[in-house]
């Protein structure tokens, strides 16, 4: 049995694609900051016919990471699948941000799913066989107004990945990406968001009208976990996914942007 492990599972779209890989007959290891809150994961579950075994994980937390994999590795051998979806948005531009706010996003949307795959590619390796699925964000490939640190983050993570791929797959082993876009989740409620004030009140208005108005149209998170364990599964994986054609879309002006004013032209009227 394909022994499977994802970050992020206490609800969105890391919950329905833990139970959907239980579906598919991984043997699910779901993790999350606080056990406690495994009610709707384990309830959705029990609805679908299946089991999923939670752990509890920070992620940015390093010996936790290392103390995990080695008792996962002790009870049922190496993690065939790594699925990274823990994250966190942030909103603030530059001279909005901290660096220990900037930091916090390079420690979660970063460096823990680098710190996992890290942890589990030698036995992948070994193995000549594994799955390492990240899940970044359109803003992984598109940088948008006020996002300036989580987008910073979310690229940095698919640079590495990217850079990865190639040498992984020379071991049997596929690194992926996969990039929503808006989800009906929590995700805005966790995200850190500062007070519509000073200098850039008036344009941190105009962006969060937008960014309510993509949200009020957003994939289900349902939908979301779906596209993810589908790219998990893949029988001919690439490195690139997407959960939506609205994602595909959004993507694909910077991805086919070789001068990178196609994506300015479609960001600046954001905060016009």
């Amino acid at each position: 049995m394909t022994l499977s492990l994802i970050t992020g599972t206490s609800s969105g779209m890391g919950l329905y694609a833990a139970v959907e890989l239980a579906k598919l007959g991984h043997q699910v290891i779901a993790t999350m900051r606080n056990p406690d809150a495994s009610g709707p994961l384990q309830a959705a579950a029990h609805e679908a016919g299946v089991a999923v075994e939670v752990r509890a994980l920070d992620v940015t937390d390093a010996e936790a990471c290392e103390e995990l994999v080695a008792a996962l590795s002790a009870e049922y051998g190496p993690v065939h699948t790594l699925v990274n979806n823990a994250g966190q948005g942030m909103v603030g531009t530059a001279e909005q941000l901290t660096m220990d706010d900037i930091q916090d996003q390079l420690d979660l949307n970063y460096l823990a799913p680098l710190r996992l795959t890290k942890l589990v590619l030698p036995a992948m390796r070994e193995a000549r066989a594994g799955r390492i699925l990240t899940v970044t964000s359109v803003g992984g490939a598109v940088g948008q107004p006020f996002a300036d640190a989580y987008c910073g983050a979310k690229f940095a993570v698919e640079g590495f990945m990217q850079s990865l791929a190639p040498v992984a797959e020379r071991f049997g082993v596929h690194v992926a990406v996969i990039e929503p876009a808006a989800v009906a989740s929590k995700f805005t409620d966790n995200a850190v968001i500062p007070e519509s004030t000073g200098p850039y009140a008036q344009l941190l208005d105009a962006y969060k009208a937008r960014t309510a108005g993509a949200f009020s149209a957003a994939q289900s998170p349902q939908e979301a976990g779906f596209a993810i364990a589908a790219a998990v599964t893949d029988p001919t994986p690439r490195f690139r996914y997407q959960t939506s054609e609205t994602a595909r879309a959004f993507v694909s002006r910077s991805l086919a942007d070789p001068n990178g004013e196609a994506v300015l032209n479609f960001t600046r009227p954001w905060i016009a």
